[in-house]
């Protein structure tokens, strides 16, 4: 008939729309390829921001040379041999980790009580009183340490490691209340009154449920309050007096530049040291945790 117009067969109608699909099939997959590879380059690029440095540290303290630069002039290990030679690098070493052995429990202490009075109960200044414990974390460390300088010169306190052990309690203590809150906000409190009506006593409570829920954000904080204590600056620089810790230790030595090679050194030992030192804390951790549900559900299901 003139004028009519054919209509397409079902074959045809069949192949087209399984041309259409695999073309935007094709479309998909390229854009999940690009996205894809966006991803492992921005990851790639923060873990070369983030960790660059510290192997460029690692691997130039094996260079027989005070220059960081390229090409080696052959591999020493004298740079570690004047590091643990050191009399006041040893005894500033030894500093730093007994002020951070000394605040990191503090911490643990009034951190968690902290973040039981923030999270736990309700009162009107509740919002003030979190505020003013998590202050710390928003003021710059310079300016603590300037502070805390005029207030012990104030009080006519000598400055010396116990200052220093002091206001780093007051510097990161919040740090451990901010993680210890963050968990007990998704901590469920219906099981401590379930273990109560089954029981159990308030101690046994406290040791066989809320310790165990607690242990992966308290091991966090000491993790985060021994580092922060040991690798602090700022406050150290101003609250220390004659004391010396590492970090001043280092920021004194790298000012002639013949000495770069031993602080590349002994930061990689320390370096090496904290990651072991976390690893092992985290295992311990994690296995006294599964210890502690073991023991509660025998308590619970006795």
């Amino acid at each position: 008939m003139i004028g009519s117009r054919s209509e397409p067969a079902p074959t045809e109608l069949g192949g087209e729309v399984a041309v259409r699909a695999a073309s935007a099939a094709a479309a998909v997959g390229w854009r999940a390829r690009v996205a894809a590879w966006a991803r492992v380059a921005f990851l790639n690029g923060v873990l070369l921001i983030l960790y660059g440095p510290l192997v460029l540290l690692v691997v130039f303290s094996f260079n027989d040379s005070i220059i960081i630069a390229l090409p080696f002039r052959g591999a020493t290990l004298r740079w570690y041999e004047q590091a643990l030679a050191n009399a006041r690098l040893l005894e500033a070493l030894r500093n730093s980790i007994l002020v951070a052995l000394g605040v990191t429990p503090v911490c643990l202490l009034l951190g968690t009580l902290a973040a039981f009075g923030i999270t736990r109960f309700r009162y009107r200044l509740r919002g003030a009183v979190a505020g003013l414990v998590g202050a710390p974390l928003v003021v710059p460390w310079l300016l603590i340490g300037v502070g805390a300088l005029l207030f012990f010169n104030r009080l006519r306190i000598p400055l010396s490691l116990r200052t220093v052990a002091i206001m780093h309690v007051v510097c990161t203590f919040p740090l451990v209340a901010a993680i210890v809150s963050a968990r007990l906000a998704r901590f469920d409190p219906s099981q401590e009154e379930a273990a109560l009506d089954l029981g159990a006593r308030p101690r046994e409570v406290l040791r066989y449920i809320v310790i165990p829920q607690l242990a992966p954000a308290l091991a966090a904080s000491a993790i985060f309050a021994f580092s922060w204590s040991f690798n602090n600056f700022e406050v150290s620089f101003f609250t220390s007096g004659f004391e010396l810790t590492f970090p001043l230790w280092v920021f004194s030595t790298l000012r002639h530049a013949q000495n770069l090679p031993v602080v590349n050194a002994i930061s990689t030992l320390v370096s090496a040291v904290q990651v072991v030192a976390v690893v092992v804390a985290w295992r311990l951790a994690s296995r006294g945790r599964t210890r502690r549900e073991e023991v509660a559900v025998e308590i619970l299901g006795g």
